[in-house]
């Protein structure tokens, strides 16, 4: 009971990093992480919080793996995106606090710019490390794009890229209809996409290995 505790308590704090990562981006005004373009874009042409925002697109993104795992569907998968909800709350919570904590935050001049986008990228990066290792549960667009592959047998990795590029493609028209002309996606959301999944991978085997989230965990 101990290590599950554990294991969920390493898991909230790996979300928190990663909306305050998130969060940090926006706030270099570069633009946005792929996965938040289009809740980004409807919150600043709404009334919409930037976690409302997310907590709708995870609504839907939750509704389309129950439809996405019809005709295969087990008691386990079932409890497994139920478990999503929860945390989507959460998380959505993480952002809207982190949003409203560093709203004074207006960097000087691009290269101040650069280095909050870089430095966010990191904290995100971390974030993500620590959502993963607890193999507890999947947040809503990597459950999406995991029941996607194995329903159309496709690989992961791959399907994931092209779901983030269509997101940021959606972001990208949702922004010229709403206001005219594009908003949240700017040089900022490329960085983002190149650069994480390498921090991630080097976090993941250099620093926080299976060997070294084990000694975390059992202190817990």
């Amino acid at each position: 009971m101990k290590k599950i505790l554990a294991r969920y308590l390493i898991f909230t704090a790996g979300l928190y990093l990663l909306s305050l990562g998130i969060v940090l981006i926006i706030r270099s005004a570069l633009g946005t992480t792929p996965i938040s373009s289009v809740n980004y874009v409807l919150s600043i042409n709404t009334a919409l919080s930037l976690g409302t925002c997310t907590f709708i697109l995870n609504i839907f993104l939750i509704a389309g793996q129950f439809w996405l795992i019809r005709g295969m569907s087990s008691r386990k998968k079932i409890v497994e995106i139920l478990l999503q909800l929860p945390f989507s709350f959460v998380f959505c919570a993480f952002i809207d606090s982190n949003m409203y904590f560093s709203s004074s935050i207006i960097p000087p001049n691009y290269f101040a710019s650069i280095f909050l986008l870089l430095i966010g990228c990191l904290i995100q990066a971390t974030g993500v490390v620590l959502e993963v290792k607890p193999n507890v549960v999947m947040m809503s667009a990597e459950g999406f794009v995991k029941y996607a592959s194995d329903r159309y047998n496709k690989e992961f990795g791959n399907l994931k890229r092209k779901f983030d590029i269509a997101l940021v493609i959606l972001a990208v028209i949702i922004s010229l209809v709403m206001s005219k002309h594009i908003e949240g996606v700017r040089e900022g959301t490329i960085v983002a996409a190149l650069i994480t999944g390498t921090i991630v991978t080097f976090i993941s085997r250099k620093l926080l290995t299976r060997h070294n989230y084990y000694r975390i965990r059992n202190r817990k």
